[in-house]
């Protein structure tokens, strides 16, 4: 279920509450008149069924209500109402299934804006996965994957392509270029700091490290790994249920390869540079190329929803 607050401008209102009222996915409606100072106009309340979220939120678009006034889309996780149970019955798909491409794209855009806060959970986690190399620690590695924030600007690559958002495509790899060279340049200092007080040697660099060979060394199944973990992000991001996520980070090796970037260049261990490089960039192109496919097929799976909502609409609805 979605509660769909609606700030109208007093001349938009009536088309607004007419677009709503011949919703068969609107649950319930309510309008507060004059309660808007900002703009002038009216409060407009609303509950619709998940599955038609889009095709509500498209026809407000089109009048034009975003412009003028507000439209704030919220996700309900606990309601008891027999209308609503009535209007997710008779909307064609499934509420988990149902992609809110307006959320979407908002956290998109949330996910790639380059801020302090991203830069320096990217250094952290890079810096956690040097250490985590130098004591060749698994566990460490993983927490590494965790921290770091790269995903959701990886997973705007494949919202930007689908949804033809070219200014969002260059945010994304802005973000994702000046993310991993901050945070491989800041670990590489603080590497270079280590080899001087001696805490680091060319050892824990080029020496044997089971645990971690991984990281600088690919192969095909960093491609296909990559490739699984980022459709399964993209589904747990797009639907209602989005407790894959931490799968998915532990399943990709781009953090610890961008740490590892960062020791061999400052013991000067080309093999380590390029294998971690080459590691880093088939995740990133894995990932960016899954999360596309996968938007593609949900994007084209729900049109064809939608289609037959429209025609659903046209046939009287009976309770079983």
């Amino acid at each position: 279920m979605l509660h769909i607050r609606i700030l109208a401008p007093v001349a938009m209102t009536d088309a607004v509450i007419e677009i709503l009222n011949e919703e068969d996915a609107v649950s319930g409606l309510a309008v507060v008149r004059g309660s808007s100072l900002k703009p002038p106009g009216d409060l407009v309340l609303a509950h619709v069924a998940r599955e038609a979220g889009n095709d509500v939120i498209t026809r407000l678009r089109a009048l034009g209500v975003h412009r003028e006034g507000s439209i704030e889309i919220d996700e309900v996780r606990t309601w008891l109402s027999r209308s609503g149970f009535d209007a997710e019955v008779r909307t064609p798909g499934s509420s988990a299934d149902a992609v809110v491409w307006a959320d979407v794209a908002q956290r998109s855009y949330e996910e790639t804006e380059l801020n302090w806060t991203y830069l320096s959970f990217m250094t952290l986690a890079t810096v956690i996965a040097a250490i985590a190399i130098v004591l060749d620690s698994q566990i460490l590695v993983i927490g590494a994957m965790v921290l770091g924030p790269e995903f959701g600007a990886v997973a705007a690559l494949g919202v930007a392509l689908v949804r033809r958002r070219f200014v969002l495509f260059g945010l994304a790899i802005r973000t994702l270029v000046l993310g991993f060279v901050a945070a491989i340049a800041v670990t590489f200092v603080l590497v270079l700091v280590g080899r001087t007080l001696g805490w680091i040697t060319m050892d824990d660099v080029i020496g044997s490290r089971p645990g971690t060979a991984f990281i600088y060394t690919p192969d095909k199944w960093s491609f296909i790994v990559a490739v699984i973990a980022a459709a399964a992000g993209v589904l747990a991001l797009t639907s209602s249920k989005a407790g894959g996520l931490t799968g998915v980070f532990i399943s990709v090796t781009t953090v610890p390869a961008a740490g590892n970037i960062a020791l061999g260049a400052a013991f000067g261990v080309g093999s380590a540079i390029w294998g971690s490089t080459l590691q880093l960039l088939i995740n990133l192109t894995g990932m960016a190329l899954a999360g596309w496919a996968t938007l593609a097929v949900q994007q084209a799976v729900w049109s064809r929803v939608s289609v037959r909502r429209a025609r659903a609409l046209h046939r009287p609805y009976r309770m079983l």
